[in-house]
């Protein structure tokens, strides 16, 4: 009924003008976006209306770039149209994709031709991280992060159908595959109906390898497990930190106490401040499969030995029952010299292994 409102006529009538505001304003957001990607920072807060004190980093970084520049400030935020701010979660994702896209694009083209291994793990909870192994054309072996995936379950079909969608999608071929590795569960290396089975059935020299640091937690933890004095000595540590950390009450006073401790040893100069040093903590946990954090858990009640002690007494006097016997337990077997013994000579030995790793990474 008004042909001075189609979408073509208005379209013309947008002067270059106009169309310099949007492009600024677009190119501010994608600027913010990819910096916030290369820090690996969040992009949105809870609350990001304008009279917010903290709207969210995207916002805040994009009304900081207006501060310093007047031009900017023009065509952001209060001064842009309502339809046409470009701040929009799903302008964010949308910028985000096409930038990861693009990332993807340049591992794709340093491939080449080339053959390629995959390494495939866990990311959080029925998320899969792909990576990619390859030779680029400088004859360097070089590993990249190539994409996180989700998937609807866990088993091996489901799983394999995603890596071969994520590698189709950059026309990176499954006859190109040399190499696989995965951890030991049996959805992945299973040797009839893993993925690691699937892939050969396509390609059969596609081999497959073990993790290598996932075999050497399960070996040194199975090793753990032969020796009687050593696995006593991790059980009575676990049982330890699990009383210690059972409720915030505890943790709370763990650490006042701590706290305290420092203070006093601070001040006869038995330890020295710096930038870093002496850090509020807690004891740590170890894991079923992580050897690491063993050693973690022993630097924790090592550096915590007193304000244990002081708390697992305090428990002994003030709970009854089961608490009760099990913080008489824990404060029984802390006391003891097997277990300070086993203590310092495992951090001894443990040292060794972290010195070891370090080194072999940086060669």
């Amino acid at each position: 009924m008004k042909p001075s409102g189609h979408i073509d006529k208005v379209m013309h009538r947008i002067g270059g003008e106009e169309v310099l505001k949007h492009r600024l304003r677009l190119k501010t957001t994608i600027m913010v976006v990819k910096q916030l990607a290369l820090q690996g920072s969040s992009f949105r807060g809870h609350d990001e209306s304008y009279d917010s004190l903290n709207p969210g980093n995207v916002l805040a970084w994009i009304g900081f770039a207006a501060k310093l520049n007047d031009q900017i400030n023009s065509v952001v935020l209060r001064n842009a149209p309502g339809n046409a701010k470009y701040t929009s979660p799903s302008i964010q994702k949308e910028i985000l994709g096409i930038i990861a896209n693009r990332v993807c694009c340049k591992i794709r083209e340093e491939i080449g031709d080339s053959c390629f291994s995959i390494l495939v793990d866990e990311a959080g909870r029925e998320h899969m991280s792909i990576i990619l192994r390859y030779v680029s054309s400088s004859g360097i072996v070089t590993e990249r992060f190539f994409a996180l995936k989700s998937v609807a379950d866990t088993s091996a079909e489901t799983l394999k159908q995603a890596i071969c969608d994520v590698l189709s999608q950059y026309d990176l071929q499954i006859e190109k595959l040399r190499g696989q590795g995965y951890d030991g569960a049996s959805n992945m290396s299973g040797q009839f109906n893993g993925v690691k089975a699937l892939f050969l059935r396509d390609c059969p020299y596609a081999y497959f390898v073990h993790c290598f640091a996932h075999r050497l937690q399960l070996a040194l933890i199975t090793s753990a497990k032969v020796c009687d004095p050593i696995w006593d000595f991790f059980s009575i540590l676990d049982c330890i930190i699990n009383v210690v950390k059972a409720s915030p009450k505890r943790i709370r006073e763990l650490q006042a106490i701590h706290k305290k401790d420092l203070d006093g040893m601070l001040d006869v100069g038995e330890i020295q401040s710096g930038q870093g040093a002496n850090q509020m903590t807690s004891l740590k946990r170890s894991g079923p499969t992580r050897w690491g954090s063993h050693y973690h858990s022993i630097l924790s009640i090592i550096n915590m030995f007193n304000a244990t002690c002081v708390v697992l007494e305090d428990l002994c006097r003030s709970k009854e029952g089961e608490q009760r016997a099990q913080a008489r337990g824990a404060s029984k077997n802390i006391k003891t010299f097997e277990f300070v013994f086993n203590l310092h000579l495992m951090k001894g030995i443990m040292d060794i292994f972290s010195l070891s790793s370090i080194s072999t990474r940086i060669c």
